[in-house]
């Protein structure tokens, strides 16, 4: 199926319908975009806001540039890490802005897909078949696997396709990488220093603490991972006992977790490098009574995670701006496809943001963002 746009609907663009979508809500779209990839499987940079709600939000509405389009009609490829919210939440920006453009009679179709379980090699196989099909302006990755990915990238732009990489993990020309533009986070190292800043000031730098990184190979996730590592070698009194990997997967979290509290009765805290490991950490610290006793930071916006951060079960979450990464994902591939290099219209990589936010900031984000009133 060429066309997978989603069903028109109505964005009012507030942070309570960004994160409806997010969570699983009756999104026809979504189902419809989450069918399909069950089907198409191949066997100043953050805010401290420890006082409050943080009044400028986890995403900020958008509206195209003054860049006039050169066609009137575009079909792009995206292919991403792995079916998830974080992604639902990418999509929904993706989907606003086609909006904007169709606003303007300028159609936009596009694919979006990613497995069930995180694969290089998956994602390598998806690439080079949207390459065959030859229907594509532009075909956007959010890599998997620097290493294993990045010679495909390069060959099927070689061939004469226009490649970008978008989402959470990129590769750049530092890693030999020939992709035009990357739009998403380009400062996942950073994140996990300030996560681990965070922590070890909480922990008065100080403690054992332990790491879930997520999926072994993918970029954003070992990036946040080497970020911390540098702030807990930095303080003598922090020493990182254990480093596990998780496969983004909530529960290999929760079980991983429940290893550390048996293996190290004097754990004092676990930082977490995406957005499902804190759910997981969180629910073995609270089973384990050991609530304010182990402390836990970690990424972005699961509603479980921002009601443990609301219970104290976790002291502090990192939350991303999927919206904008979406919307500036379409816009940046509508100006590849017409040819314009980045420069002055586009950055090659953009400064996308990050905001951590802490307890007293949890019951303000599940209202606005998950509609939940106390």
């Amino acid at each position: 199926m060429r066309n997978m746009r989603f069903i028109q609907f109505f964005l009012s663009l507030t942070i309570l319908t960004f994160v409806l979508v997010m969570s699983g809500c009756s999104s026809e779209a979504l189902k419809k975009r989450n069918n399909k990839n069950q089907n198409n499987n191949v066997n100043s940079h953050n805010t401290h806001s420890q006082d409050g709600f943080n009044d400028s939000s986890v995403i900020k509405e958008k509206v195209l540039d003054v860049y006039n389009p050169k066609n009137r009609e575009y079909n792009f490829y995206f292919t991403y890490k792995i079916v998830h919210a974080w992604w639902d939440a990418v999509a929904l920006g993706m989907e606003d802005a086609v909006r904007q453009y169709e606003e303007k009679g300028i159609n936009i179709t596009y694919d979006y897909r990613a497995p069930d379980a995180m694969s290089a090699y998956d994602q390598v196989q998806r690439i080079k078949r949207a390459a065959a099909l030859n229907e594509y302006d532009v075909i956007g990755v959010d890599v998997a696997d620097i290493d294993i990915v990045t010679p495909v990238i390069n060959q099927i732009i070689s061939e004469g396709h226009k490649v970008m990489t978008f989402s959470s993990s990129d590769s750049g020309k530092e890693n030999g990488c020939n992709r035009i533009a990357y739009v998403g986070n380009t400062h996942n190292y950073k994140d996990g220093q300030d996560l681990a800043e965070a922590l070890c000031s909480y922990l008065k730098y100080n403690g054992q603490v332990a790491m879930l990184v997520g999926n072994e190979g993918a970029p954003c996730h070992e990036e946040r991972a080497s970020g911390a590592k540098t702030v807990f070698d930095k303080y003598e009194g922090i020493n990182l006992i254990d480093v596990k990997y998780d496969e983004d997967s909530d529960v290999n979290a929760y079980n991983l977790t429940k290893e550390f509290l048996e293996k190290y009765p004097d754990l004092d805290g676990i930082i977490c490098c995406n957005m499902s490991n804190p759910v997981g950490a969180g629910r073995a610290v609270e089973e384990a009574g050991k609530a304010g006793k182990v402390i836990i930071v970690g990424m972005d916006h699961d509603e479980r995670a921002i009601k443990y951060l609301r219970d104290g079960i976790i002291y502090a979450l990192a939350i991303q701006d999927c919206y904008s990464i979406g919307f500036d994902t379409i816009t940046t591939a509508v100006k590849i496809a017409d040819g314009v290099s980045p420069g002055s219209l586009y950055p090659e990589k953009t400064e996308e943001i990050t905001k951590i936010f802490y307890q007293n900031d949890a019951v303000g984000l599940l209202h606005s963002l998950y509609g939940v009133m106390e």
